[in-house]
């Protein structure tokens, strides 16, 4: 199977090398070719266009930051689907709303091509070693063909429903995440301002009930200020909230845990933080 990657970012960059690891990686794009230097001098094919990375693959994996991103390596004359073959399978590893993982699901189906939305979640680390999960929305059968390539590089593939779902529930699962983080940040800021044992309270939190995986895993950078080594950015946890708030309107469901953790990170991002690790929302409350 040989597999093409659009976008080399954090996590898509970790994907590709896993793909290169197990021999399927046939091409890359990347929108500033400096990133798939790497991969070219590796003698992996580093596409000027993502047409020219998508042409004779059997699957194109896109790993971009937002819906504008992905219709620029997707559309046109210039976009991957102009370039694949006939069936060959688009999917999408990216966060993006559903409204617009429908409307690439028909232009690939106009060029008689299939796709799968499969927003993926894991850090860094996790894409580096093949361990991420995907959130899969398309036909069963579709998955089933393009297993080998997700199953290289994530440990679960969870199969929920149409075309739209995968990228639903994945700004379902963002938004909760976002709200566990809000609460830390305010918890943190509150137990300072009141003159705690900052030292105790970090000892406590993860043995309370407020252990998630995201509280314990933000706690040692929201206490020591450390937001440079980013495993998922501001801006991007922002956005994926933004998509979330706009589904939850149009579905006439209220997310007002969810509006707060937005305006907690908005005043993070108009304080710089935005490429900084997601954890700075905590320079929300502080600031």
């Amino acid at each position: 199977m040989n597999v093409a990657v659009l976008g080399l970012g954090i996590m898509g960059s970790g994907v590709a090398s896993v793909l290169h690891s197990k021999g399927l990686l046939s091409a890359v794009y990347n929108r500033s070719a400096d990133k798939a230097e790497p991969f070219r001098v590796q003698g992996v094919k580093a596409g000027t266009t993502p047409r020219e990375a998508a042409a004779g693959a059997d699957v194109v994996i896109a790993v971009v930051g937002d819906d504008d991103s992905s219709r620029a390596v997707w559309l046109g004359d210039t976009g991957a689907l102009a370039g694949m073959s006939v069936h060959a399978i688009a999917v999408e590893f990216s966060t993006l709303s559903p409204k617009w993982v429908r409307e690439l699901n028909a232009a690939a189906s106009a060029r008689n091509l299939d796709f799968l939305d499969a927003p993926m979640t894991g850090s860094k680390m996790h894409a580096a070693s093949g361990q991420i999960r995907l959130f899969v929305g398309g036909e069963p059968a579709v998955l089933e063909r393009a297993r080998p390539a997700l199953g290289a590089v994530s440990t679960n593939q969870f199969h929920l429903g149409p075309v739209g779902s995968g990228a639903t529930w994945k700004l379902i699962n963002n938004m909760m995440a976002a709200v566990h983080a809000a609460a830390l940040a305010e918890g943190l800021a509150f137990a300072d301002r009141a003159g705690l044992n900052m030292e105790m309270v970090s000892s406590l939190i993860p043995v309370s009930t407020t252990a998630s995986p995201m509280v314990t895993g933000k706690l040692p950078r929201m206490l020591a200020h450390d937001y440079a080594e980013t495993d998922f950015s501001l801006k991007w946890m922002a956005k994926d909230v933004s998509y979330a708030l706009d589904l939850g309107g149009e579905l006439g469901v209220p997310l007002r845990t969810v509006e707060a953790a937005a305006h907690l990170m908005d005043d993070a991002l108009l304080q710089g933080y935005g490429d900084d690790d997601m954890a700075a929302m905590a320079e929300g409350v502080r600031g």
